[in-house]
């Protein structure tokens, strides 16, 4: 993983439910949404797979470009997902 100071990224569930969410610590923010250690959506829905990420050196970008995705029909982001991890590997399995 390339070092950047912001992140847009994707988590899913088992069943494929996704949330988009916006870090400036992506192995921190990941390693708390395994844990449940984020009350809400994630932790409701079990969002434990990291399954996409965008790297960005500008805050103003990468917040910009999360609220895109989330603005974003399922299918779409689906394929944005389908587009570099076909078979929606956790990405977050490489750093161990």
């Amino acid at each position: 993983m390339r070092r950047y100071d912001f992140y847009v990224y994707i988590m899913a569930s088992d069943s494929r439910t996704l949330y988009i969410g916006f870090t400036n610590s992506m192995m921190r923010r990941v390693s708390e949404h395994k844990q449940d250690l984020v009350e809400g959506f994630t932790k409701q829905y079990q969002c434990h797979k990291l399954v996409y990420y965008e790297n960005y050196r500008d805050v103003n970008a990468a917040i910009a470009r999360e609220k895109q995705l989330k603005r974003w029909r399922r299918d779409k982001k689906v394929k944005l997902i389908e587009s570099v991890n076909p078979t929606w590997k956790d990405l977050s399995d490489d750093w161990k």
